[in-house]
């Protein structure tokens, strides 16, 4: 484990997170698995089944908005901290500075999906990054 509360993870050499913090919230590998299940549902259409983002998801859309981004160690989602990411699952761009929310076509999940939905699918992504990267994302 590191720090309190800050990041809580444990790790068998062959197996995936058994559980990981997202906030303060230590979520448990059953609400890892409910995350993986809420993301295939509902975010891999855009972001990509196994976190990969669209193909060249670095260059804009015609109309000048971001692709949707990877969310796995090749993206820039861990460079956020968990409250940001909560939020843009939440409001997507809603929340944004208007300059920005013509940018992105991330919609909102607030009246989709629950708070614990919301919390499982970012640890289910946080879970799937190396101990390292983690560990750096944790103190944003």
């Amino acid at each position: 484990m590191f720090g309190m509360g800050i990041l809580a993870i444990r790790r068998d050499e062959n197996r995936a997170a058994e559980s990981i913090t997202v906030g303060s919230t230590l979520l448990s590998s059953d609400d890892l698995n409910l995350g993986k299940v809420v993301y295939a549902d509902n975010c891999a259409s855009c972001h990509g089944e196994n976190l990969e983002g669209q193909e060249d998801w670095q260059q804009n859309n015609d109309d000048g908005s971001f692709k949707a981004p990877p969310h796995d160690e090749d993206g820039h989602t861990w460079h956020h901290n968990d409250e940001y990411l909560l939020n843009r699952i939440r409001y997507g761009t809603r929340e944004l500075d208007p300059n920005m929310q013509s940018l992105s076509n991330m919609p909102g999940y607030d009246e989709i999906l629950s708070d614990e939905e919301i919390e499982a699918v970012l640890g289910y992504i946080k879970s799937t990054w190396s101990p390292s990267i983690q560990e750096i994302q944790a103190q944003r």
